[in-house]
């Protein structure tokens, strides 16, 4: 057992705020940590362990991130821990994330549908509330029904350390939540409950759940990979940064702390616009127009090659480059 591990969940919980599963992934990883310890060998080597236990980049990341939070709050309880400074982070490239299209989100939306229309009705408020309001999966289970507010159209969703935010929600979503909440609700709740989405046993979906119905929906849609709540996620924020909307705006949707969070959608959205560009420009390579202008180019180029030298007087076969001086410059046609 690792020095103050007590301590350290405590103040996690208590004091920092951190969600149940939070402090759960903390402890999965200084267990790691702890195995680690015990196999007394130096820190230099801890990348090597995490290779043996075939652990990625990105959760090696995460696990060192973990250790570092641990042993800085050792060294607050008066605790001296060299391996602090001796741990860094592994460098890895930042992997754009994976966002829905809009075209995917429709094909979930028919996938949802089942012979009970009260569950159809539930599956498809599941997917327009997580692609709608960008919202993260556990404040997606922790929604209750009075976090919603039909006059002023808004839901309030409790992101991580129990920070809250108000999302506000379009039309569409206004008159789903409300036909739910009066025709589909009350025939799938068994018990009282404040929640607002209510699974196949009458009770407060888990992330399992909804992991579960999302994986459904994706093999019945026919998608080679089961769609993550993360992709929807990333899916409303892209739409929204693709039809105009400002990053600041996005930042508050989400509840981006930091605005550097939420710029890694312009990347997504810049591909986008790279792949529009090739796909639709009239000089992009799979274009009639691009080809064209290629077979003139190069019908130019041979013509070019196939010139005799030009005699500039001096004895010599080699054409000297024409410079233009300012004035004539300025003489020149003016190009847009």
């Amino acid at each position: 057992m690792l020095i103050h591990w007590t301590d350290f969940f405590e103040d996690l919980q208590t004091v920092r705020g951190r969600s149940l599963n939070t402090v759960m992934a903390y402890r999965r990883d200084l267990e790691l940590y702890a195995d680690f310890v015990e196999s007394k060998l130096p820190t230099s080597h801890i990348y090597e362990f995490f290779k043996k236990r075939s652990l990625s980049p990105r959760s090696q990341a995460r696990v060192v991130s973990s250790i570092r939070t641990y042993l800085k709050f050792c060294e607050t309880q008066g605790q001296k821990c060299p391996e602090l400074r001796e741990l860094r982070q592994p460098k890895m490239s930042k992997a754009l994330p994976k966002a829905l299209t809009t075209d995917q989100f429709y094909e979930l939306q028919k996938a949802a549908v089942t012979d009970d229309p009260s569950q159809t009705l539930r599956n498809q408020l599941t997917l327009s509330l997580l692609f709608g309001s960008g919202c993260r999966v556990s404040e997606l289970i922790n929604l209750d029904t009075a976090d919603y507010n039909y006059i002023e159209r808004w839901i309030k969703l409790t992101g991580k350390a129990g920070k809250q935010r108000l999302v506000p929600l379009t039309e569409f979503l206004v008159q789903a939540i409300n036909i739910y909440l009066e025709t589909v609700r009350p025939s799938l709740i068994r018990e009282k409950s404040d929640t607002l989405l209510i699974n196949d046993r009458g009770h407060r979906p888990s992330r399992i759940d909804i992991w579960r119905w999302l994986s459904a929906w994706s093999k019945k849609a026919g998608f080679e990979e089961t769609i993550s709540p993360h992709q929807l996620r990333h899916g409303c924020a892209t739409a929204l940064l693709d039809s105009g909307a400002d990053l600041r705006s996005i930042q508050m949707l989400l509840g981006h702390t930091s605005i550097q969070t939420t710029q890694i959608y312009t990347s997504v959205s810049n591909q986008h616009l790279r792949e529009s560009i090739d796909t639709f420009h009239p000089l992009s390579q799979n274009s009639n127009l691009s080809s064209k202008n290629s077979e003139l180019t190069i019908q130019t180029l041979n013509r070019t090659n196939s010139s005799p030298p030009v005699d500039m007087g001096g004895g010599s076969s080699q054409a000297n480059p024409t410079i233009i001086s300012p004035s004539e410059n300025s003489k020149s046609e003016t190009r847009p």
